[in-house]
């Protein structure tokens, strides 16, 4: 209880605290990919076919979808341990757990090799973080910078929940963003955060999730965005905000204590192959000539001050995923776990429609949604989303243990949809960290990156069994009299039909409603 009333304490007497006075410091800019790396040279393997003429060359980009969570663990450590000159690492979360604190200590590792560090982070999940960032920071080599950060109630918990009420206008816009890159050379994007449940290493719950693997000019574009991000004035270093109470070797020595578990732990080789038939990455990169999908890519971010006293009007990731499904002609299928499309989405939805687009939304279902108050507001739209025409499918664990490919990978914990991504006409690939919501569309940062490419969107389709036949989820369909939805499962023969949500109680679907008439929708 002491501890709560310290917490209280020090959370009202500066919960609204001021951030420090800017510092003048120089611009800091991205490492260009380089032949003098060995990533620099695998990039430029990858990015065009031999008899590409040099203008093709400068539009093309090489990509490679990364579904598994193993897989994508291994690149980020691949990469890691492969890069010579510099690591630039944009996320949301990083766990205090054995897969954060791994790659923590792999980037220690890495500068201590001669690699430049830079690790952005969004603020909001630090809590008890602090020790091992300024343990990392402590390394030659090494700068870690906050996005949008606390000023006071860093510890513990409930203080940083007080500072977060005490400063709410300005701490509820967040960096959702989710960027790797090696060397300038090779990059990975998409919805990933870096904790254990986001690579099937939690044994109560993870998510399915999806990324991208780039090389190429996307990669030079999303470098463009990281520097912006990380020399935005919203952005501090991590000294100027959470003091370091040792000298550095102590640090070092603490940080060395902290990850040494997490470093024993480290995760097994993947499997030979993915669910493509390709090899790890690393294994792909030895190859004398790595095959990659090579196609047209652009990247996209919202401004870091997004939120933050830029016009509610501005050029958003949000306004140019609606405008891609402005361009739908014959299908479209958005993914994404948390869906409250809003008036402006309905809007394009209903437009798609009128155009006699097919489209498909796949989200979570309550009971398998780690956000249960997100999906009370999708709710809300669900009839009218399905009298129009639209197909929904529910993501649910039960649905997805009765196919042996989930249930071998989640085995006795639960699966949750992550992965955001939307696919028109089986050409356009839109993917990245922007869920179909409020919150993405207004108040937290965002990154995504357009892929112009029928092999990678039949990829994903086959990938993650999105075609007619999908497994895995409920179909959500109207009931006879069409005021009302009924769900029909599709992870076996008997097609299990119900009346109510699927596994989730009346009281618990009560409570949740109540719950939702005092939570914003704008802040979901």
């Amino acid at each position: 209880m002491a501890w709560l009333l310290c917490g209280l304490a020090g959370a009202l007497l500066c919960g609204c605290a001021s951030l420090p006075a800017p510092t003048e410091a120089p611009r800091e800019e991205a490492m260009a990919a380089s032949p003098a790396t060995a990533l620099g040279r695998a990039a430029a393997l990858l990015v065009a076919p031999p008899a590409a003429s040099a203008p093709e060359r400068t539009r093309i980009s090489a990509v490679r979808p990364l579904i598994q969570g193993a897989f994508a663990l291994d690149a980020r450590l691949e990469l890691i341990r492969r890069a010579q000159r510099s690591i630039d690492l944009q996320t949301y979360l990083i766990g205090n757990d054995s897969t954060g604190l791994l790659i923590l200590r792999e980037l220690r590792d890495a500068a201590r090799r001669g690699v430049r560090v830079r690790l952005l982070v969004d603020d909001f999940y630090t809590g008890g973080l602090d020790p091992a960032l300024q343990g990392l920071q402590a390394e030659p080599g090494v700068q870690v910078r906050l996005f949008n950060p606390f000023t006071s109630g860093r510890e513990p918990k409930a203080a940083r929940w007080l500072a977060f009420f005490a400063d709410f206008h300005r701490l509820t816009h967040r960096m959702h963003n989710k960027l790797f890159i090696a060397d300038g050379a090779i990059g990975i994007a998409g919805g990933r955060n870096l904790a254990d449940e986001y690579f099937l290493r939690n044994r109560y719950a993870n998510f399915i999730d999806f990324e991208l693997l780039m090389a190429g000019p996307v990669v030079a574009q999303s470098a463009a965005i990281f520097d912006t991000y990380w020399n935005s004035p919203v952005v501090y270093p991590l000294r100027q905000i959470a003091a370091a109470p040792e000298a550095d070797e102590a640090l070092q020595r603490d940080f060395e204590t902290r990850t040494a578990a997490a470093a024993s732990a480290a995760p097994a080789a993947p499997a030979e192959n993915d669910v493509y038939g390709d090899p790890p990455l690393g294994a792909q990169l030895d190859q004398p000539q790595p095959r990659w999908i090579q196609a047209p890519a652009d990247a996209f971010a919202d401004r870091p001050t997004k939120g933050l006293g830029d016009p509610p009007d501005g050029d958003t990731l949000a306004r140019h995923y609606f405008a891609m499904l402005d361009t739908a002609r014959t299908q479209a299928i958005l993914v994404s776990p948390y869906f409250i499309p809003g008036d402006s989405g309905m809007a394009h939805i209903r437009d798609a429609r009128a155009r006699d687009v097919r489209m498909a939304v796949v989200t979570n279902s309550l009971a398998d949604s780690d956000e249960p108050l997100v999906n009370i507001q999708y709710n809300r739209y669900r009839v009218e989303l399905l009298q129009m025409g639209v197909e929904l499918r529910e993501l649910s664990t039960r649905q997805l243990k009765l196919n042996g490919r989930f249930r071998n990978l989640l085995r006795q914990a639960r699966g949750r949809l992550h992965a955001k991504f939307a696919l028109l006409d089986r050409r356009w690939v839109l993917l990245g960290s922007m869920n179909v919501d409020p919150r993405s569309e207004r108040i937290n940062t965002e990154f995504g990156v357009r892929v112009d490419s029928f092999e990678l969107a039949h990829a994903m389709i086959d990938g993650y069994l999105l075609d007619d036949d999908t497994e895995g989820v409920y179909r959500v369909v109207l009931t006879p009299g069409q005021d009302g939805v009924r769900w029909i499962g599709t992870g076996d023969v008997s097609n299990e039909e119900l009346d109510d949500e699927p596994d989730a109680s009346f009281l618990s679907r009560l409570q949740l409603l109540l719950f939702s008439w005092f939570v914003p929708t704008d802040q979901l």
